[in-house]
């Protein structure tokens, strides 16, 4: 009932940036919560960058000048702007929305960072 698609995953050299996306839909009429999730091998998943329905952003404290979240215009959907990549910026990459009180997941964009 509620689907999230990421994209815009890659490899890229460090230094580098990527951006990704993501796109919310099914039975949602409000504005949710969203954010960024990532995971890497042998890793939990750790929160990346977080918005609020009233766009207050939160970042992980490894990424913070570093990564930009943002919405889009259409309801919903979500940016994430990664910028000076780090190898250790590797995982992949999960769209989150809060719906009712429950976690939604996309299925993943691989980033990997090569030195």
């Amino acid at each position: 009932q509620v689907r999230l698609v990421e994209s815009g995953g890659g490899l890229v050299q460090a230094g580098g940036s990527l951006r990704l996306s993501c796109s919310a839909s099914g039975s949602i009429t409000t504005l949710n919560p969203m954010g960024w999730y990532r995971q890497a091998p042998g890793k939990e998943r750790e929160l990346v960058a977080d918005i609020t329905e009233r766009d207050v952003a939160v970042y992980a404290e490894s990424v913070k000048g570093r990564f930009i979240i943002s919405r889009g215009y259409i309801r919903n959907t979500v940016f994430l702007q990664m910028n000076g990549l780090k190898p250790e910026d590797t995982a992949v990459y999960y769209c989150n929305i809060l719906h009712l009180g429950d976690n939604y997941w996309g299925q993943g964009t691989q980033v990997t960072v090569s030195s």
